[in-house]
């Protein structure tokens, strides 16, 4: 627990007993996903160099002037209750060195960390303005999450891209192919976002603060008007309604995201907070930082391929139930497609009934069982 002593340069500390992580490791909290792809990329020899040389040619230098000239740097004379719950979550996951942080006026709640060579955190006044103590401390952690594993490097590529791919949008290959990288680097961001919001509870310790940040980030600041519960179950309308239109829709709406849904990452949040996983963490149980070197790509890459696999066999969507036939070999495949587009509502369809005969006692037996299990 925190002792209240100043260690690696930090004043101060949680403003209520908090558990502390020394030594922590990113990956302790990394979506599968993201873990799988940063072990990758922390093996590959000079990868450092690279990214420092490439930093040259982005407009990080050019953020870092325009955030200090037009923007407001968070420290004990400015925002101070910021710099307080900053440094409070650098302390609690063990970041030796605390990133820069800017309040910048825009009424969007927004929040990001970005820097190819320092991480800094930028966050908006309506952000700022929007949420609680205990919320704000959650967004906080979520940030210094993000630094901690490295995120900031992608996000500033992925800025990057995107403002490249406008810019040459005329050369009708070149936008193509920039924008297929810009499309990868968006769905891994994407599971980037959900490892920090899990870095931002282990930082805040208070899941319904998490939640209730969330919801006014979907929602607004009307607490009064709003419920967990039915919050979340709108996730699961979201990942169970609808027929395989809906899933194709699902797709296209997320593509051009460089965040989940926030029904979504509430969802994904409370399940990990009651798995075993996340208690293990809370006592002492975690991958150390110097135990990074030694972590196996393969290993990750097969644990990122299990969740996949996990995921898609117990999701609800109907295109992932079409996918779990395709890999069972269900019999009647080409039917439930056809009956997919028009209310792919059923494990398995009714078989035609003629005017002397009854349902088939074998119908559906090859098919998966429904409840996800």
């Amino acid at each position: 627990m925190s002792d209240g002593h100043e260690q690696n340069g930090h004043e101060h500390v949680p403003s209520r007993q908090r558990r502390r992580f020394p030594g922590i490791s990113s990956r302790t909290y990394e979506h599968p996903a993201d873990r799988s792809a940063l072990v990758a990329l922390r093996k590959l020899s000079g990868f450092d160099t690279v990214f420092k040389a490439l930093s040259g040619l982005l407009p990080e230098r050019s953020l870092r002037l325009l955030f200090l000239s037009d923007s407001v740097r968070v420290s004990d004379q400015q925002f101070a209750h910021l710099n307080v719950m900053l440094r409070d979550a650098c302390y609690i996951l063990d970041l030796e060195k605390v990133p820069p942080m800017y309040v910048n006026q825009d009424p969007q709640p927004n929040a990001m960390c970005i820097g190819l060579d320092e991480p800094i955190i930028v966050v908006t006044t309506g952000l700022v303005e929007l949420l609680d103590e205990e919320e704000m401390r959650a967004v906080v952690g979520h940030e210094v999450g993000h630094a901690l594993s490295g995120h900031s490097v992608y996000r500033t590529i992925l800025l990057f891209l995107t403002s490249l791919a406008v810019r040459v949008a005329w050369i009708p290959l070149g936008n193509l192919a920039i924008m297929a990288i810009v499309t990868g680097l968006r769905e891994w961001f994407r599971k980037s976002e959900l490892s920090a919001d899990r870095a931002g509870l282990l930082v805040g310790q208070d899941l319904q603060a998490s939640m209730r940040g969330l919801m006014k980030i979907a929602g607004g600041n009307h607490l009064h008007e709003m419920n967990v519960d039915a919050f979340l179950a709108q996730a699961e309308e979201y990942e169970a309604g609808g027929d395989l239109r809906d899933s194709v829709l699902k797709i296209l709406n997320v593509l051009p995201r460089s965040h989940p849904f926030t029904t979504v990452r509430a969802a994904e949040l409370k399940k990990w907070a009651e798995s075993r996983d996340y208690q293990r963490i809370m006592d002492g149980h975690y991958p150390r930082r110097d135990e990074d070197k030694d972590t196996s790509v393969r290993d990750s890459w097969r644990e990122s391929a299990n969740h996949y696999s996990t995921h898609v066999k117990s999701s609800k969507d109907p295109l992932m139930k079409l996918v779990t036939d395709l890999a069972g070999g269900a019999g009647d495949l080409g039917d439930r497609v056809r009956r997919g587009f028009g209310g792919f509502t059923n494990a398995s369809p009714e078989p035609p009934q003629g005017p002397e005969t009854g349902p088939s006692d074998s119908a559906g037996d090859d098919q998966p069982p429904r409840d996800g299990s």
